[in-house]
C-alpha cells in the first residue's frame, strides 16, 4: 500500500494561483521602479487614458506656443535695435538739413544723404534667420524697398512707389485662438525717410539745385521746409519703435502665461503616468516578501505526508 502526501490537488492550485498573483504584482512594481512609470500602456493607466492623452496634448501645445513665442521675442527685439537705428538716422537727416541751412552751405549734404540713404536701405531689406525679408509681411520673398541707390528715387512718382512689401504683417500664437501680430512692413516705417531723401534728390536734380556752399534763396527755403519733413520722418519711426515696444511686452506676457501653463500641464501628467518612486520600492519590497512566502508555503506543503506523523515500527 502505498502512503501518499496529504495534500490536496485543490490546495496545491490554490497555492499555485497564489504564486503567480505575487509574481505578477512583482514584475508590475519591478516595471515601475525600473521605467518611473505607473504603466508603459493603457491598460495599466485605465480610466485616466482619456484625461492623460488631452492633458499630453495641452502640454505639447504650451511647449509649442512657447517655442513660436521664443522666436517672436528674438525678432522683436531685433527690430527694436533696428527702430533705434533708423530713428537716429532719420535725426541725422534732420539735423544735416538744419546744419546746411544755418551755416548756408550744402556742399556735404548729398553725401550725407546718400550715406543714410544706404543704412536705411540696409535695415528695411534685412533678412530673418530663415531668409524671409523681415519687412516683407506676406510678401518676404522680395526686398521690400525696390530702390537701390538714393539717384534710383528720382524716376518715381511718389516715395510710395518705391516698396513692395506686402500689407499684411506677420503674427504668432500665442495660445489658443489667440495671436500677436509681431511682424512690422517697411512702407509703414520708413515712407517718411524715404520722401524725405527723395525730396532731396528731385530737388537736387532740379534747375534750382546742385546744393553748394552759399545756398541760394530758393535752396535755403526749399530745405528749411524739409526740416518739417524730416521731423514728421522721425516721429514716424518713434512711432513704429513704441508700437514694437508693445509688441514686446505682449509677447513676454505670453511666454510667461505659457512657462506657467507647460509646468502646469506637465504635473499633471506627471501624477498621471509616473509612479511615487518611495511608494513604488516600498510596493516592490513587499511583493518580493509576499512571493517568497508563498514559494516556502509551497515547498513545505508538497513535503507534507502521514510518514511525518507515524512512529517508526517498534517504537514505544
Amino acid at each position: 500500500m502505498t502512503i501518499d502526501r496529504i495534500a490536496t490537488n485543490s490546495q496545491s492550485q490554490l497555492m499555485l494561483s497564489q504564486i503567480q498573483q505575487a509574481e505578477l504584482a512583482l514584475n508590475k512594481t519591478q516595471t515601475q521602479v525600473t521605467s518611473g512609470m505607473v504603466s508603459t500602456n493603457y491598460a495599466g493607466i485605465g480610466d485616466k487614458t482619456a484625461m492623460l492623452e488631452a492633458t499630453r496634448s495641452a502640454a505639447n501645445r504650451a511647449s509649442a506656443y512657447q517655442s513660436a513665442t521664443s522666436l517672436a521675442i528674438n525678432q522683436a527685439d531685433l527690430q527694436d535695435s533696428q527702430m533705434s537705428s533708423l530713428s537716429d538716422l532719420a535725426n541725422q537727416l534732420r539735423q544735416a538739413i538744419t546744419t546746411a541751412v544755418g551755416d548756408n552751405d550744402g556742399s556735404t549734404l548729398m553725401t550725407t544723404a546718400q550715406g543714410i540713404f544706404d543704412q536705411v536701405s540696409q535695415i528695411l531689406n534685412s533678412k530673418d534667420a530663415n531668409g524671409n525679408y523681415l519687412y516683407g509681411g506676406d510678401k518676404n520673398g522680395q526686398p521690400p524697398l525696390t530702390a537701390t541707390n538714393l539717384s534710383d528715387l528720382t524716376s518715381m512718382a511718389s516715395a510710395s512707389n518705391a516698396f513692395q512689401n506686402g500689407t499684411v504683417a506677420n503674427s504668432v500664437m500665442v495660445a489658443d485662438g489667440q495671436s500677436v501680430k509681431v511682424g512690422m512692413l517697411a512702407s509703414n516705417i520708413g515712407t517718411g525717410l524715404i520722401q524725405t531723401l527723395k525730396d532731396l534728390a528731385d530737388f537736387n536734380a532740379g534747375a534750382s539745385g546742385n546744393f553748394s556752399a552759399g545756398l541760394t534763396d530758393a535752396q535755403s527755403s526749399f530745405l528749411s521746409g524739409e526740416i518739417t519733413t524730416a521731423t514728421a520722418a522721425a516721429s514716424q519711426v518713434n512711432n513704429a519703435a513704441a508700437a514694437n515696444g508693445n509688441i514686446y511686452s505682449q509677447l513676454q506676457d505670453a511666454s510667461t502665461n505659457q512657462k506657467t501653463m507647460s509646468t502646469l500641464f506637465k504635473g499633471f501628467v506627471s501624477n498621471i503616468e509616473e509612479v511615487d518612486m518611495p511608494t513604488a520600492i516600498t510596493q516592490l519590497n513587499q511583493n518580493q516578501v509576499a512571493l517568497q512566502a508563498a514559494l516556502q508555503v509551497t515547498a513545505q506543503l508538497n513535503q507534507v505526508s502521514l510518514l511525518n506523523y507515524i512512529s517508526p515500527t517498534g517504537a514505544h
